[in-house]
């Protein structure tokens, strides 16, 4: 199963996190099928491909509790 997923990049206290496609039993800093955006937490700052997004939820793709909350779907 495809899961939207939130992978971590940068360092400790300025962490980053890319809004990606994964396979569900993936590790969270495995190998990705697309990225579709980006979420800065320290600026509130999101920033998601909206055609992509709804080309992959269309395909099947589920996206995590924490996903679904930031995308209010």
């Amino acid at each position: 199963m495809v899961k939207i997923k939130l992978s971590p990049v940068g360092t400790k206290h300025a962490i980053k996190f890319r809004l990606v496609i994964m396979e569900e039993n993936s590790k969270i800093t495995g190998r990705e099928i697309d990225q579709i955006g980006f979420y800065v937490p320290q600026g509130k700052q999101l920033e998601v491909d909206q055609a992509k997004l709804k080309s992959w939820l269309a395909k099947g793709a589920t996206p995590t509790d924490s996903v679904r909350k930031l995308l209010d779907l």
